[in-house]
């Protein structure tokens, strides 16, 4: 499972769309239309569903994660916040505007 992403037009950030499925079925789906609000930029976007991709972000069991906290493993900003709104979907949330929001309030607490 991962996150259907989309690029800011005015930033050229990848932004979350709130969607979350896997690469075969989304792959699979009729051409869409849809809009998404950015909080990077504070507009909302106009996108394509050939426009977007499927972050999937690969999540380990933590028994098989080395116990180091030196260990870090390289992951973008896009997987990790794919992994992030995934995270927060599987605690029952589905409503994309509050997976982001979540996910961007967690990325602001680190700036």
């Amino acid at each position: 499972m991962g996150v259907v992403m989309v690029k800011c037009p005015e930033t050229g950030h990848d932004i979350p769309t709130g969607i979350v499925t896997d690469r075969k079925s989304f792959d699979a789906s009729p051409v869409f239309f849809a809009r998404v609000y950015c909080a990077i930029c504070r507009t909302e976007h106009e996108w394509f569903a050939k426009e977007a991709w499927v972050c999937e972000a690969e999540v380990s069991p933590r028994s098989s994660r080395p116990s180091s906290t030196a260990w870090r493993p390289k992951q973008s900003y896009q997987e990790r916040n794919a992994k992030r709104i995934v995270e927060h979907a599987d605690t029952g949330e589905l409503n994309p505007d509050v997976l982001c929001e979540a996910v961007l309030r967690e990325f602001c607490q680190h700036l």
